[in-house]
């Protein structure tokens, strides 16, 4: 039995993949994907050119199959970004849909286009199953303190999130999921593809994200919705005018936010329009899952929950002690050890020596506890953690307080030098559309919105006023372009 994806095994034909008007059962797929496992024999790696597409899904489960570690590569990569995860990750071959046109690096490789044409032909014996520590993926990092680093993930780690977030969502074969996520990254290959076809469901992939493939996904037979904060503040702002999007949101089992924080505000827009409520989980690359807030369990709007089963979660303040407070308040760095982990950074030993704390992974994410056992995001330690007048101020707090103003859109804090505070806040602000004649909010508006809301010396000390703040494929604000 393949142990990754035991219903291949099974080669039954209920749906496993659907991407717009195609789709493909599991027999189906153990056929065509069965077949490219063959040809891919013992390569010791290949990339995959990550476009949402089926062909993309069918080549990682390939190449799983196979026991070949597989490269996403993102389609919008950077010329100077793609040739160095190709020099770094030395593919043996690039597997993409037929007729895409590849840039130049991955172009000098040998090709091997995915061929869905055999669907419904024989099933192969599947290939043996390789050792759980084998190397599943090999992803490579956004690259913001330096080169992206390939981070190298196990099929262990791969197995143990997805069963541990089975377990918290009560994820079963009767799920049908529900995303547009980019497929060279976690959030939507690990769990929005291979997820489902561990537990024996389905995807459907909407190949774009848009707020009229949503509803009417879940309005059919969608029962989980995966996301990005972007996508969800559409959604909700969507929802309060859009009654057929509201009844679909709500009648979904299962909502759920990743790779950045969702506002608070958009809870409450979601849970006002559609009586539905968001879970929030929190994961990394080299970590896979770590925490979520259950299903089961007592909602926890701007949360990201509890550890995993099997997951290990601590705060250490900045000498390395461990924080025992769980008062909500106090900011510790978050540290993870447990099966979730990955391996290494790909020819990198000195950096994998230096985010270990013994056997502690340094996320370099900052959070608070609460006497629940849920932590709260506050900000890339790096980034996010503002030293301001002898304070130690989190970014997400100020930009969540922020956003619950009428006149603000979207907000991103950063902090820069003061030689009074020794750093002072800034915030960053899309002014939300106003009314005809209504007045855009000041600067000293939401600098006094702040104070009310949190504290007087949380407030912004420098307002900037952009029509756009910038993203990355995930959604996630580009600080340093800020900075910049």
């Amino acid at each position: 039995m393949n142990v990754l994806f035991p219903a291949l095994s099974d080669a039954s034909p209920q749906p496993a993949l659907r991407f717009g008007e195609r789709a493909l059962s599991y027999r189906q797929l153990a056929a065509v994907a069965g077949r490219l496992a063959d040809r891919l024999g013992d390569a010791p790696r290949v990339a995959v050119w990550a476009t949402p597409t089926l062909e993309t899904a069918v080549a990682v489960v390939g190449a799983l199959l196979a026991g070949v570690p597989a490269v996403p590569v993102n389609p919008k990569i950077g010329e100077s970004e793609l040739a160095h995860i190709v020099s770094d990750s030395g593919p043996s071959l690039v597997l993409s849909e037929p007729d895409a046109d590849l840039p130049g690096a991955l172009a000098a490789l040998p090709r091997l286009d995915v061929d869905l044409s055999g669907a419904d032909e024989e099933v192969p014996p599947l290939p043996y199953e390789p050792d759980t520590e084998s190397p599943a993926l090999i992803v490579y990092t956004s690259g913001t303190t330096g080169p992206p680093k390939g981070v190298v993930i196990p099929r262990r780690a791969v197995a143990h999130t997805l069963d541990a977030l089975a377990e918290a969502w009560q994820w079963t074969a009767d799920d049908v999921l529900v995303h547009g996520l980019p497929l060279f990254h976690v959030h939507g290959l690990v769990l929005g593809v291979l997820g489902p076809l561990r537990r024996g469901g389905s995807v459907h992939h909407l190949g774009r994200f848009s707020t009229e493939g949503v509803a009417r996904e879940l309005a059919a037979d969608g029962t989980m919705l995966f996301g990005v904060p972007t996508m969800y503040h559409r959604l909700a702002v969507e929802a309060g005018e859009n009654e057929a999007l509201a009844k679909a949101l709500g009648g979904a089992r299962l909502l759920v936010s990743g790779s950045a924080a969702l506002p608070r505000s958009d809870h409450d827009r979601l849970a006002a329009a559609a009586g539905c409520r968001v879970i929030e989980r929190y994961g990394m690359t080299e970590t896979l899952m770590n925490t979520s807030v259950r299903a089961d369990g007592e909602p926890a709007p701007g949360s990201v929950g509890v550890p995993l089963p099997g997951v290990y979660v601590r705060l250490v303040d900045e000498s390395g002690q461990a924080v025992e407070d769980s008062d909500g308040e106090t900011v510790g760095e978050i540290q993870v050890r447990g099966p979730n982990l990955f391996v290494e950074y790909l020819n990198r030993p000195d950096a994998t020596t230096a985010a270990f704390d013994g056997g502690w992974f340094r996320t370099g994410d900052m959070a608070t506890r609460d006497a629940a056992g849920n932590y709260r995001i506050v900000g890339r330690k790096a980034t996010d953690l503002i030293k301001s007048g002898g304070y130690k101020i989190g970014a997400g707090e100020i930009e969540n307080a922020l956003l619950e103003h009428p006149g603000v859109s979207e907000a991103a804090v950063t902090g820069e030098p003061d030689e009074d505070l020794g750093e002072r806040i800034v915030a960053w602000i899309v002014p939300a559309p106003a009314p005809d004649g209504a007045p855009v909010p000041t600067a000293a508006e939401l600098s006094d919105h702040v104070a009310r809301q949190l504290a007087p010396h949380k407030r912004p000390r420098v307002v900037h006023f952009l029509e756009a703040l910038p993203r990355n494929d995930m959604g996630k604000i580009l600080k340093r372009d800020l900075r910049a």
